[in-house]
């Protein structure tokens, strides 16, 4: 026989996984969003997918800063709520084990930080690289 509440998850367990995953997709999406106006069409194009549409990405970037601002706040969020240290003491009858998937929250995290320093590095790189 099991002990009542072993392996149970409580609602702010959930509560918090739901949190880390909405502000993982945030980064993600804003991450995404910082890209759409210079890397993204660079990068379909070396996938040999075109067309006209791919010209009104452009229109996004002056919105680009703001974009950016949004996913390192989402990043710093994820983070903290991922990464942070828990001394809570174990209830009696309950694993103290982390049972909210982490592994996926911290590859979305870790993607989308990879993708904003990528936006935030590339009118650098492409200056230096195109020698302009």
């Amino acid at each position: 026989m099991s002990r009542p509440g072993a392996g149970a998850v409580s609602a702010a367990e959930r509560a918090e996984g739901r949190r880390m995953g909405l502000v993982a997709a945030g980064g993600m999406l804003g991450a995404l969003a910082a890209t759409s106006c210079c890397i993204i069409p660079l990068v379909l194009f070396a996938l040999g997918i075109g067309g006209a549409w791919i010209g009104d990405l452009t229109a996004l970037a002056p919105y680009q800063p703001i974009f950016i601002a949004a996913t390192l706040i989402f990043l710093g969020t994820g983070y903290y709520l991922v990464y942070r240290r828990r001394d809570a003491a174990c209830a009696d009858g309950r694993l103290c084990a982390r049972p909210l998937p982490r592994r996926g929250v911290k590859l979305a995290l870790w993607a989308a930080t990879t993708l904003i320093a990528s936006a935030i590095a590339f009118p650098y790189l492409a200056r230096a690289l195109l020698g302009a």
